[in-house]
């Protein structure tokens, strides 16, 4: 049995079309999923462009729903203890850690492990059984993935269109910490944007501000819950109007990073109230460095933290909050553009022109 794929074989250039072998059975602890639906990621254009050590060919994509076709010997449940069986329609959470290095087990932050691996970034595709990545027919999830059944009422399409930005923005959240009225300003209207509006609503936000564009992301940030929106392309003094827009004139209480450009950092710190908090949060590709003043950091007494992926229990977090709230943050909205294999590159670029919402992989 053979299965298309869409391969980075080369930085910024066109995604190739190949096929590779996919097993009809599996070792132990491995599943084999057909692909049913796979999320096109700022990341991914992060690592088109280069700015993380990949090996390359590398089949991209970490944003996935499947069909399990396969199960290897041991693998009977999934992640929260429920059956699983050939058929059932799956996520999983993209990395997979060693459990047992200095990040893992002494400072008990995983997302620092010296091994972890994720799927569509970290596994070369020349290597068997080379079907590592989302942007394919079939998946091979390896002994250790944390696998997730999806509620069959829970569409496909919310589940990738909130992806890992709501798992990333949960984890993220979660370390810098919301206090209940707080008014927070997310830096971005992109799915890592929408994300931090959801979960800072969640978490007891009283006000939330978003800056970014263009105008169809800005609308979906508020029909998530953004009361005051603020165009980046069309307003050069982004400052005054968000102190203006927030109590007091004094700024915000957070200020969440989404963007993923380096110079929306000194800006957001701007927008800080004294003693407020900032999260970085969408440099999660190097995109290179930026002048900050430190004495801003000082003279404000800010708190400055950063978030990087994700635990399996935030993409439990996720699928919770996407069952419950399913109206009130409606990421299947979000999925607006559905590519075929063929049409990877076509889906990738969009993204990174910002043309979409969520552009996404349907084999």
């Amino acid at each position: 049995m053979k299965a298309r794929a869409a391969v980075l074989a080369r930085f910024e250039a066109p995604l190739e079309v190949r096929e590779y072998p996919a097993p009809e059975s599996v070792g132990p602890g491995a599943a084999l999923v057909r692909v049913e639906m796979a999320g096109i990621c700022g990341t991914d254009v992060h690592l088109w462009h280069g700015q993380l050590p990949i090996p390359l060919p590398v089949i991209l994509g970490h944003e996935t729903v499947g069909r399990i076709a396969a199960l290897g010997a041991g693998l009977e449940r999934d992640w929260t203890g429920q059956p699983l069986a050939a058929g059932d329609r799956v996520t999983w959470a993209s990395s997979i850690v060693c459990g047992s290095c200095y990040y893992c087990r002494v400072k008990r932050q995983p997302t620092r492990c010296l091994g972890r691996k994720a799927y569509g970034i970290s596994y070369c595709a020349d290597e068997p059984p080379h079907l590592h990545g989302g942007y394919a027919e079939y998946i091979v999830l390896r002994p250790g993935t944390a696998i997730f059944r999806a509620p069959e009422a829970l569409a496909t399409e919310a589940v990738v269109g909130a992806g890992c930005a709501l798992w990333t923005a949960i984890h993220g959240v979660e370390r810098l910490g919301i206090a209940w009225g707080d008014v927070v300003v997310v830096q971005g209207s992109g799915p890592v944007g929408l994300a931090a509006v959801a979960v800072a609503r969640e978490a007891g936000a009283s006000r939330v501000i978003v800056t970014g564009g263009p105008e169809h992301r800005l609308e979906r940030a508020r029909r998530f819950g953004a009361e005051v929106t603020i165009d980046v392309e069309k307003h050069i003094d982004r400052r005054g109007m968000v102190l203006e827009a927030t109590p007091g004139g004094y700024g915000a209480d957070v200020v969440i990073e989404c963007v993923g450009h380096p110079a929306a950092v000194p800006e957001g710190i701007e927008y800080c109230r004294d003693g407020g908090k900032m999260l970085v949060l969408g440099q999660y590709g190097d995109a290179g460095p930026t002048p900050i003043n430190p004495h801003a950091i000082t003279r404000k007494q800010l708190q400055l933290h950063g978030s990087w992926g994700f635990e399996p229990r935030h993409v439990l977090a996720a699928i919770e909050l996407l069952g419950r709230s399913s109206e009130r943050y409606p990421f299947a909205e979000t999925v607006t553009h559905r590519y075929g294999i063929e049409q990877a590159n076509e889906a990738l670029q969009a993204t990174r022109e910002w043309r979409v919402g969520k552009s996404v992989i349907v084999p």
